[in-house]
Order: structure tokens, then sequence, then C-alpha cells
């Protein structure tokens, strides 16, 4: 039974910052992994679809399914749809089953009117808003119940193709840096690196 309080402490160290988003991305995880019945990921045994985007308020949601559920951007078993939804899909990649989980609609609607989204609207930084603030919703967020802020979905097959990952690098005969192999681009004949082959490309047009 994975707990969000467990991975509290370090999700701060990680995220930098005390919000309300960061926690619901720790009690979205786990009510996700709970659903699943899967323990935190090593490697590649799950991998999670995240429908935030770049540019809206509560991407902190992110670091907080990050630091539980073990899926990160360095191991690529995390993706961006950039829907710009507070929802994400978690899939076990060893039993072929996934499950999407979502912040209830009303809720997310009314956290956005909360007193911190209103002083982050006027430009305060999320270290900067006052404690009183921040402390109560983030206390709010780790006690409530799931069934008041969060929609489960059903677990569901889910057919998931693993890639391996390449050894294999070569020399951009431009830069001459190394790049991972399947990276490397033959223009007339020559293998570059995507930036080299953009620039070349540019100075073209």
């Amino acid at each position: 039974m994975m707990r969000a309080s467990d991975y509290f402490d370090v999700a701060m160290k990680f995220h930098g910052h005390k919000c309300p988003a960061m926690p619901l991305g720790l009690r979205a995880g786990a009510a996700a992994m709970n659903a699943l019945g899967v323990e935190r990921s090593q490697d590649k045994e799950l991998v999670m679809l995240v429908e935030t985007g770049d540019d809206h308020a509560a991407g902190c949601f992110v670091d907080g399914l990050m630091t539980i559920t073990g899926c990160t951007y360095g191991k690529s078993n995390v993706k961006k749809t950039y829907y710009g939804k507070m929802a994400f899909t978690l899939i076990d990649t060893k039993n072929a089953k996934a499950v999407r989980v979502q912040l209830k609609p009303d809720f997310f609607g009314k956290m956005l009117n909360s007193p911190f989204v209103q002083q982050r609207k006027q430009g305060v930084l999320p270290q900067d808003v006052p404690a009183g603030i921040t402390d109560p919703l983030v206390e709010g967020v780790m006690n409530r119940a799931e069934a008041e802020f969060l929609d489960i979905g059903p677990v569901v097959d889910y057919a998931f193709t693993k890639t391996k990952g390449t050894f294999d690098t070569g020399l951009c005969e431009a830069c001459g840096e190394r790049v991972f192999a399947h990276k490397l681009q033959d223009v007339g004949g020559k293998m570059l690196c995507i930036p080299c082959r953009d620039a070349l490309t540019a100075a073209a047009e």
C-alpha cells in the first residue's frame, strides 16, 4: 500500500517550494499505484502519460507524481501529452494494465480560486506566499479522502511494447560532438547531429 505521506519530505526537497499542487500529485500517484497494486518503478516497470502542459497553473502536480511513482524523465518513462488537463494514465508494463486518474473538475475549479492561487495571479512567487495561506491548503490535500478530489478510473488492459535503449554512438561530422547513433542524420553523405542538421538547413534557405 503506497502512502503519500511517506514521500512528502523527499518530494518537498525535490520540488523546492511548498504548494498545494505537488502534494496533489503525491496523493493521485499513490491512488493510481494502489489501484494497480504496483510498487515504485525502479527502471521502466511503470510508464506514466501526464496530460498537463508547460504553461498553466498547477504544473507542480507532476513533481509529486514523479516522486512517488518513480516515473522520471531521466528513465524516459514519463511523457507529457500537453492536453492541459490535471490527469494522467499510469501503465503497469509487466502486467499490461493501466489506470487513469484525474482531479475532479469541481475540486480543480475551487482550487484555482484558493487564496494561494490568488497570490500567484498577482505575481507572488510560490515560496513567498505566506505560510498561513499555504500550510492549511497542503494539510487539507494530504488529509482529505480520495473520493473528495480524485476520479480514479477502472483498471484496463493496456498493450505496451517496450523499447530498448541504445548504447551505440558516433561523432557528428560538423561539430565533432559524440551523439547516440540513432539521432545522427545523414545529410548529403555526412552524419550530423540534429542541431548541426538544422543549422545547415537554415543556412540553405
